[in-house]
């Protein structure tokens, strides 16, 4: 049991990572939009995210009152950018790799601290573990600095006319969902890089007279 204190680590820390990534998946502040037109979005700020586009209007509601407008990104659209559609795709295999290797490792922990000394089954479920744990890191850590250079780069976007979204802001600023996605890679890389460290105690044989 004593050997497996920093792989009950890296278990907690993939658990957190994995859950930040839930998060960071659900944000809609990815990237925020600053724009001078506000006839239609009322207060000068949108939320781009992966899967919508928010803003708050008060066109279609009584003085005094505000309500958020979000379009859904339906299909494939070329007018979304590439890096939008890979971080849907790029998290979802994240969520999915992430639980496996939660799942591996609670089945390594498991044997360890009931104490079935099976040195190649427990080994093998770190080692798969730890692979699903980077694995998943990578798929995180992607899109989320693929989509932080196109903030850095105030990059535009061609939404269609439905959308009541400028081609381009005035400035941009990364979201809430950049960092939380940030933190959510490098805890299941930390995970990973604990489950692959793990060895199996040596014990000596008993000398016999």
């Amino acid at each position: 049991v004593s050997s497996s204190h920093l792989q009950l680590a890296g278990f907690v820390l993939g658990t957190v990572g994995w859950i930040l990534c839930a998060v960071s998946m659900g944000l809609v502040e990815w990237r925020v939009w600053h724009v001078d037109n506000t006839t239609i979005i009322s207060s000068g700020i949108a939320w781009v995210g992966i899967w919508k586009v928010c803003f708050i209007s008060y066109i279609h509601v009584s003085p005094g009152y505000e309500e958020q407008f979000c379009h859904k990104f339906s299909g494939y659209d070329s007018s979304i950018p590439h890096e939008i559609y890979a971080a849907q795709g790029l998290l979802l295999i994240a969520m999915c790799t992430g639980l496996l290797g939660l799942t591996a490792t609670v089945f390594a922990l498991r044997n360890v601290y009931m104490g079935i000394a099976r040195k190649t089954l427990i080994t093998r479920f770190f080692l798969v573990g730890g692979c699903f744990y980077i694995f998943a890191s990578l798929c995180v850590l992607i899109p989320v600095s693929w989509n932080f250079y196109s903030v850095a780069h105030n990059q535009s976007i061609a939404f269609p006319p439905s959308y009541n979204m400028p081609s381009s802001p005035v400035a941009q600023e990364a979201g809430a969902a950049i960092p939380v996605g940030i933190v959510a890679g490098i805890l299941l890389l930390l995970s990973g890089t604990f489950s692959l460290s793990y060895r199996f105690p040596v014990t000596a044989n008993p000398i016999t007279k």
